[in-house]
């Protein structure tokens, strides 16, 4: 097998797919002691029960795409739509608000000498004195942010959320809508959050960010505990309707984390035996995952890093989320702007059996690599993508910018729906 294939997508845009291998791709070996120090089932446990907890907590639609699996030569295609989590548009309320929680938790109990207080007593406001006095913060590129916001503003404490250059007024807007100061910095997201973290530093603040770097690691194992639900929730409802276990998951990167997040808990689910294939999709404007893969180890793409897909514009990829995907990841599959558009336009006006789904650009890319691949015989061949081929896609958010949603589907998010004639 070649380290590398390249190939023209098949979605009408003439632009180019590279598909590079993991060297390091071991799916026989047992999940390992590293790889169990960043997610394992006793902390997915405490999250998937504290999170259940929460008001308006209910599993997100796992959709089954027939007619796109038949068009794409698959035996089945399921969505996994994560457009409507607790009404903030995307995956990242599991992450961001949950990794808040467990912070102010453990804070609580070192000010007060007293154990974690409960979920109650902090919505209570037993300890609004205390939470008044902490202030977190991070750098995001529209999610994340809204989901540290959201948590921050519902369990009491202040946030301030740094967005770099490109991020749009719209995500901006949505972010101060949940009560935190945002700040905008010059440069890309990678500078974002070096920013955000001396900030902190300087003022006694909290970073809560769902990237690891050198000496920054344990809150973002919070938050990747919360996005292993994502994965619980879509296992369970691929068993309640009897289907079989998936044999390919295609997932978009940015820094990996929620990647790393999807792949550990259907490893540790369904074992070495059974675990689907993980093929990783990577902006090609923001390779990172892609380059990491093609030399072995971490590395950073320098740049302006100007992808549409925003919420995946990472030039760094999170240590933690490397040591599980070292052996798990199968391959890395480049996706270029224009093909993650057709894709959107495509969810949006399904015909037949399959629904009209509200994708976001950060959304697709996962999909947009399924079926480019599929529509590849060298690409698809090396994977074992097939007739026989069971895959899951995790639609990452919905129209979390809907004045860009409209402008590049053509359509707004309610007309999709039906809430209003088109």
């Amino acid at each position: 097998m070649t380290d590398t294939i390249k190939f023209t997508n098949a979605l009408g845009n003439s632009s180019i797919s590279e598909l590079v291998f993991n060297r390091h791709y071991a799916p026989d070996v047992d999940y390992t002691p590293e790889q169990a120090a960043v997610l394992n089932d006793a902390n997915f446990v405490t999250a998937q029960e504290t999170i259940a907890a929460w008001p308006g907590y209910a599993p997100t639609p796992l959709l089954a795409l027939t007619e796109m699996a038949k068009d794409a030569g698959l035996a089945s295609l399921h969505y996994k739509d994560e457009g409507g989590r607790f009404g903030l548009g995307s995956f990242k309320a599991l992450g961001g608000a949950y990794a808040v929680l467990r912070l102010i938790m453990s804070e609580i109990s070192a000010r007060t000498g007293a154990p974690e207080p409960s979920v109650q007593e902090i919505l209570g406001g037993t300890y609004k004195d205390i939470l008044a006095g902490i202030t977190v913060c991070c750098a995001t590129d529209g999610n994340h942010g809204r989901s540290v916001a959201w948590g921050a503003q519902t369990f009491g404490c202040n946030c301030v959320i740094f967005i770099h250059a490109t991020v749009s007024e719209g995500r901006k807007s949505a972010i101060e809508s949940f009560g935190a100061e945002v700040r905008r910095t010059a440069g890309n997201y990678d500078e974002s959050v070096r920013e955000a973290d001396e900030t902190a530093r300087e003022e006694g603040w909290f970073v809560v960010s769902d990237t690891s770097y050198e000496g920054y690691t344990e809150i973002p194992k919070n938050v990747m505990q919360g996005y292993e639900i994502m994965a619980a929730e879509a296992a369970d409802q691929l068993a309640d309707g009897s289907f079989e276990p998936p044999t390919h998951v295609f997932l978009q990167t940015g820094v990996g984390g929620a990647a790393a997040a999807v792949a550990a808990q259907l490893r540790r689910r369904y074992g070495a035996e059974k675990a689907p294939k993980i093929i990783l999709a990577d902006p090609d404007k923001s390779a990172c995952w892609l380059e990491t893969l093609r030399n072995g180890t971490p590395t950073a793409v320098e740049g302006d890093l100007d992808t549409l897909m925003a919420g995946l514009a990472c030039g760094e990829i999170s240590l933690l989320a490397w040591d599980v995907l070292k052996p798990l990841a199968c391959a890395a599959v480049s996706v270029a702007d224009a093909d993650a558009v057709s894709v959107m336009k495509m969810l949006a006006s399904q015909t037949g059996n399959d629904p009209a789904i509200v994708a976001g650009e950060s959304a697709v890319a996962g999909l947009a690599a399924c079926i480019a691949v599929a529509a590849y015989p060298e690409a698809a061949q090396a994977i074992g993508l097939g007739a026989d081929s069971r895959v899951l896609v995790f639609g990452s958010e919905g129209d979390s910018d809907p004045e860009l949603y409209e402008q590049l589907v053509g359509r707004t998010a309610a007309e999709v729906r039906g809430d209003v004639i088109a």
